[in-house]
Protein backbone atom coordinates (compact mmCIF):
# COMPACT_ATOMS: atom_id res chain seq x y z
CA UNK A 1 0.00 0.00 0.00
CA UNK A 2 1.39 3.43 -0.98
CA UNK A 3 1.59 6.20 1.58
CA UNK A 4 -0.04 9.48 0.55
CA UNK A 5 2.23 12.47 0.37
CA UNK A 6 1.25 15.87 1.75
CA UNK A 7 3.15 17.49 -1.11
CA UNK A 8 0.92 18.11 -4.16
CA UNK A 9 2.09 16.74 -7.52
CA UNK A 10 2.76 19.87 -9.61
CA UNK A 11 2.44 17.91 -12.86
CA UNK A 12 -1.26 17.40 -12.13
CA UNK A 13 -2.14 21.02 -11.38
CA UNK A 14 -4.92 22.31 -13.63
CA UNK A 15 -3.56 25.86 -13.64
CA UNK A 16 -0.57 27.90 -12.65
CA UNK A 17 -0.74 30.84 -10.30
CA UNK A 18 0.80 34.17 -11.24
CA UNK A 19 3.56 33.49 -8.71
CA UNK A 20 4.48 30.20 -10.37
CA UNK A 21 4.93 31.91 -13.74
CA UNK A 22 7.23 34.70 -12.56
CA UNK A 23 10.91 34.57 -13.41
CA UNK A 24 13.35 35.40 -10.65
CA UNK A 25 16.19 36.34 -12.95
CA UNK A 26 18.28 33.40 -11.75
CA UNK A 27 17.35 31.04 -14.58
CA UNK A 28 16.81 33.73 -17.25
CA UNK A 29 16.22 37.45 -17.46
CA UNK A 30 13.08 39.07 -16.09
CA UNK A 31 10.76 40.04 -18.92
CA UNK A 32 8.39 43.05 -19.06
CA UNK A 33 5.37 40.96 -18.05
CA UNK A 34 7.25 39.80 -14.93
CA UNK A 35 7.98 43.41 -14.05
CA UNK A 36 4.29 44.35 -14.36
CA UNK A 37 3.23 41.39 -12.20
CA UNK A 38 5.90 42.32 -9.65
CA UNK A 39 4.19 45.68 -9.27
CA UNK A 40 0.98 43.86 -8.31
CA UNK A 41 -0.90 44.76 -11.50
CA UNK A 42 -2.35 42.69 -14.31
CA UNK A 43 -0.38 42.96 -17.54
CA UNK A 44 -1.94 45.15 -20.22
CA UNK A 45 -0.26 46.14 -23.49
CA UNK A 46 0.35 49.65 -22.12
CA UNK A 47 1.89 48.45 -18.85
CA UNK A 48 4.02 45.86 -20.62
CA UNK A 49 5.38 48.55 -22.96
CA UNK A 50 6.16 50.83 -20.00
CA UNK A 51 7.94 47.93 -18.26
CA UNK A 52 9.89 47.11 -21.43
CA UNK A 53 11.16 50.70 -21.56
CA UNK A 54 12.08 50.59 -17.86
CA UNK A 55 14.06 47.37 -18.39
CA UNK A 56 15.82 48.88 -21.42
CA UNK A 57 16.72 52.02 -19.49
CA UNK A 58 17.58 50.55 -16.07
CA UNK A 59 18.27 46.87 -16.79
CA UNK A 60 18.03 44.54 -13.80
CA UNK A 61 17.90 47.55 -11.46
CA UNK A 62 14.31 48.15 -12.67
CA UNK A 63 13.29 45.06 -10.66
CA UNK A 64 14.78 46.50 -7.48
CA UNK A 65 12.22 49.33 -7.56
CA UNK A 66 9.58 46.71 -6.63
CA UNK A 67 11.53 44.27 -4.48
CA UNK A 68 13.13 44.97 -1.11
Amino acid sequence: MEAKSDVPDESKWAFKTADSTLHTGAEHAVDPEDLVRLSGREPTPELIEKARKALEEHGAAAVERYLP
